[in-house]
């Protein structure tokens, strides 16, 4: 349908004009850039143990942080009660106490501020009338989603502080995270949508199409699984690559039975199978950039471009996540590395986003 056509049809039926689609789509895109940086935060919080600083979950007199030198004195000595603190190196004072708490203030802080900026924009364009019918229910969904998102990092973050545990429980990290990238991916899907409402046909592309679903598949469960070696603290042990051990399989991965369990509690299995994944989603995504980039296939230029994207930054996630295990796990190249996982991820999804016009024509 002619762009001004498209137009003139939504005035007369009440649907929202193109204009005031991608009016929505800038919103939910700075939505999913304040998602990633919030990802980041959380990466570095865990990654230098400030998750745990702050030991009470207030969701909105939270919001100011501690004014007085008794206050930070009286938080301190609450720190001191966690088997954390018993953990830190000598010399660990009120100031390397306030280091770890300012990071987890702002990270809570900024999902605070993410929070109200998706509630006050969904508010104005539905007052509007510029959100679709049937957008607005998923929309309030994903707002819910988020304040449940909220009680999962506090479910996380308590389970720090029981005696026997100097670090939060793997299970609720990875819980965690999940909701997070559904959250990213939802809102990241909705705003392309957004943006571009009609999909060009894209002839001939189907089994592309599905490739490209298994390289989003794949990213995401090599993601998960990253959150397992994150929170099982897998990625200290076999800091070598390729061989782990001098060995393909390292020794121990079968130690438990049944033998899933390996999957979950052995560091051994947990990381090698993080790496099977990681290689895995780099092969099918540099299998599907070879195909989308075939002269056979003749991809229009938006498709073919995000195909080249997504084979360039698999290849950029894949030396970070080597270069993270050789450096035995340095903060600022780990906290790098989980970003450039949902960069990956998004990558993935725009890539997939572009084929819509492969399912399209095929139904026709």
């Amino acid at each position: 349908m002619p762009f001004d056509l498209v137009i003139a049809h939504g005035r007369s039926t009440g649907v929202p004009s193109i204009g005031a689609r991608r009016a929505v789509a800038i919103w939910l895109f700075t939505i999913c850039v304040m998602l990633l940086v919030m990802i980041g935060l959380g990466g570095a919080t865990r990654l230098t143990g400030s998750g745990l600083s702050i030991m009470d979950w207030q969701p909105i007199s939270g919001i100011v942080p501690p004014l007085s030198s008794a206050e930070w004195e009286r938080l301190f000595a609450i720190y001191k009660t966690i088997p954390q603190y018993k953990m830190q190196p000598l010399g660990f004072d009120l100031t390397s106490f306030q280091h770890i708490f300012w990071l987890e203030w702002i990270h809570r802080f900024w999902g605070r501020l993410t929070g109200i900026a998706f509630l006050l924009p969904l508010i104005y364009f539905a007052v509007r009338g510029q959100i679709r019918r049937k957008l607005l229910p998923g929309l309030i969904v994903i707002f819910c989603l988020g304040g449940v998102q909220g009680f999962v990092g506090w479910f996380m973050v308590s389970s720090g502080f029981f005696p026997d545990s100097d670090h939060v429980q793997t299970l609720r990290l990875v819980a965690h995270l999940v909701v997070a990238l559904v959250l990213y991916a939802a809102i990241l899907w909705v705003a392309m949508t957004e943006w571009v409402p009609y999909p060009p046909a894209v002839p001939g592309s189907v089994g592309l199409r599905r490739l490209v679903i298994a390289v989003v598949v794949l990213t995401a469960l090599t993601i998960i699984a990253g959150g397992f070696t994150a929170g099982s603290r897998a990625g200290y042990v076999f800091n070598s690559f390729p061989l782990m051990g001098g060995r393909i399989i390292p020794r121990g991965y079968d130690a438990l039975h049944p033998f899933w369990m390996n999957w979950f509690h052995t560091l051994a299995a947990i990381q090698f199978d993080h790496r099977l994944l990681a290689t895995a989603t780099a092969v099918t995504t540099l299998a599907a950039v070879l195909w989308g980039s075939s002269r056979q296939l003749r991809l229009p230029q938006g498709p073919r471009d995000a195909m080249l994207a997504l084979g360039v930054v698999v290849v950029v996630q894949y030396v970070l996540g080597v270069a993270t295990l050789l450096l035995v796990v340095p903060v600022d190249l780990a906290t790098l590395h989980q970003v450039v996982a949902v960069l990956l991820l998004s990558a993935g999804l725009i890539a997939l986003h572009s084929l819509r016009g492969a399912r399209a024509h095929a139904q026709t």
